[in-house]
């Protein structure tokens, strides 16, 4: 990139609308509380998770499988925070909405604040021209209750840029998962 990251990420989240709504900066307090910091940094930009969550539970037991996915497996919760159960997962959304650019793709990966706590950020790569809102994917690896807060930051979005643009992006392809809303359960195929 000719710009520094943070210039070009500004410049984009303008331009392109790569990032709705974008916060300028890390916000690291709101009215007077500290949260988990979310906005621009500076190679990145740190995502918000929202305020739905869709924990696993065993209450139905149910097999998980990629291919024939049982949304039983899933108990929804909302509110400003979620509890993880000791050893299990659950899924969200960003606050965000993302537009990747043809030349663009990006990495996410979980908050150094959460990581400390046993709490794993996994989230695939947003591949060039792929947009929506991303679907977090929360893993408890203590054998202790996590607790998740909504609205504040969850993971970063790191960007690298293609020398090139691809010949074939994720909207070429029609994606799976392309323009997502709400949290995206698996789609096999």
């Amino acid at each position: 990139m000719s710009l520094q990251a943070d210039k070009w990420i500004r410049r984009m989240a303008k331009e392109c609308k790569m990032i709705e709504p974008f916060e300028e900066k890390l916000v690291r307090e709101v009215n007077g509380e500290k949260v988990v910091s979310y906005g621009l940094s500076s190679y990145g930009y740190d995502l918000r998770v929202a305020d739905e969550f869709k924990v696993f539970t065993n209450f139905h037991n149910t097999l998980v499988d990629p291919k024939n996915f049982n949304a039983n497996a899933l108990m929804t919760v909302s509110g400003p925070f979620c509890i993880i159960p000791p050893n299990s997962f659950a899924l969200a959304k960003s606050v965000e909405y993302f537009r990747i650019p043809r030349n663009i793709l990006t990495l996410c990966i979980g908050k150094s604040t959460y990581a400390r706590c046993g709490i794993i950020v996994n989230v695939t790569p947003f591949e060039p021209e792929w947009e929506g809102y991303v679907t977090l994917e929360i893993s408890n690896t203590t054998p202790l209750p996590a607790k998740i807060y909504a609205n504040e930051g969850l993971a970063q979005v790191l960007f690298y840029q293609g020398a090139e643009v691809c010949e074939v992006s994720y909207a070429d392809r029609k994606g799976k998962y392309m323009k997502q809303k709400e949290i995206t359960l698996p789609v096999a195929g």
